[in-house]
């Protein structure tokens, strides 16, 4: 399964001193994952993906992503130091689902 989406980086800061930078997918795309994955997950429900932001190509995990109804998936700073992106910009995101 492939989609491409716009959305704006937002950082989740952990209790501890880590922080970890993320977009959400679509909620009406992230309904046809749980649909098509049924049930198929890896640990913290996450799926393997390979993901797309401008010229930076990487494979990851999309997670539940908790209160919000959408998989959210962590950009490594690496991939935004490359794009030149940062927490509020928006970023043209392209996600293969690979366990589906």
């Amino acid at each position: 399964m492939d989609v491409e989406f716009e959305a704006e980086l937002w950082l989740w800061e952990a209790r501890r001193a880590d922080s970890w930078t993320f977009v959400s997918l679509p909620v009406d795309v992230s309904a046809e994952i749980r649909d098509r994955a049924g049930g198929l997950s890896r640990g913290f429900g996450s799926l393997r993906v390979r993901v797309t932001i401008g010229d930076s190509t990487w494979r990851t995990s999309i997670f539940p992503g908790g209160g919000r109804k959408a998989y959210v998936l962590p950009v490594k700073r690496a991939v935004r130091r490359a794009e030149s992106l940062d927490v509020g910009d928006l970023a043209r995101v392209a996600v293969e689902v690979i366990d589906l």
